[in-house]
């Protein structure tokens, strides 16, 4: 528990708790092909402080329920909707993305940035594809391999990390499995990584620690993240975010 309280304090000061971006987040949205002349019924899953959920709101005409099962994170995405003038259209539910209580066919789109992994690609595309209306959106961004071929080095971090980590292709693939038509897909750029995520999580080492005493605990946090920007910085052409956008088949 220790740990947990430890890694919201940490990620909960930061616009984005993943890398993303807004103009990425607006680029999922024209690939979707959403009616914007139309109401729209959306769920933010695994939302964090709500930086999609946000951009939705602002793009779209849209009641959008974001999902996180962590307290603190939708408490300051109620208050950023407040700030925004978007409460209306914002309804932050503290729960799980793996225990929805969405009726079937009840969704025009499904969003999740970065956060699927918790539950795994493939049962996620499956869990979730009840929810949405015949040919609505699913649009997650999810860790992908952007070669055929890498380093016996990062191969085995991510296998460590996240074994369902593949291809686009094999990603691709299971969504046509799943009963899903592709509408789009694209790679998030290096500056999603840096610029809006790491470099912003670097500059908060400090004042976290600070906060913490710089207790053992909290220092192996810090030492952790950092490997992971290395990580990064090292293999970088290997592995990124692919944006995946689908239509659930009638």
């Amino acid at each position: 528990m220790e740990n947990l309280e430890l890694l919201i304090d940490l990620h909960q000061h930061g616009d984005r708790q993943g890398p993303g971006g807004k103009l990425e987040t607006e680029r999922a949205i024209t690939l979707a092909a959403l009616d914007k002349s139309r109401h729209l019924k959306i769920a933010d899953l695994g939302c964090g402080t709500g930086a999609s959920t946000l951009c939705l709101a602002n793009k779209l005409n849209a009641d959008i329920t974001a999902v996180d099962f962590i307290p603190e994170f939708i408490e300051i995405l109620r208050r950023n909707a407040e700030a925004s003038n978007l409460s209306q259209h914002i309804h932050p539910h503290v729960g799980s993305m793996d225990d929805l209580a969405f009726a079937h066919n009840e969704l025009d789109a499904i969003w999740s940035e970065g956060a699927i992994y918790n539950i795994g690609f493939e049962q996620g595309i499956h869990d979730w594809r009840p929810f949405l209306k015949p040919k609505g959106v699913l649009a997650i961004s999810e860790i992908t391999w952007l070669t055929d071929h890498r380093p016996d080095e990062i191969q085995s971090y991510w296998d460590a990390q996240y074994p369902e980590i593949d291809t686009a292709s094999t990603k691709i693939k299971l969504l046509e499995e799943a009963g899903y038509a592709l509408l789009g897909y694209f790679v998030l750029p290096e500056h999603c990584w840096l610029d809006n995520y790491y470099h912003p999580l670097q500059r908060r080492f400090d004042a976290f620690l600070s906060r913490h005493a710089n207790s053992n605990v909290a220092q192996t946090l810090v030492e952790a993240e950092m490997k992971e920007i290395e990580v990064f910085e090292k293999f970088k052409a290997y592995f990124s975010y692919g944006f995946y956008i689908a239509s659930k088949l009638s």
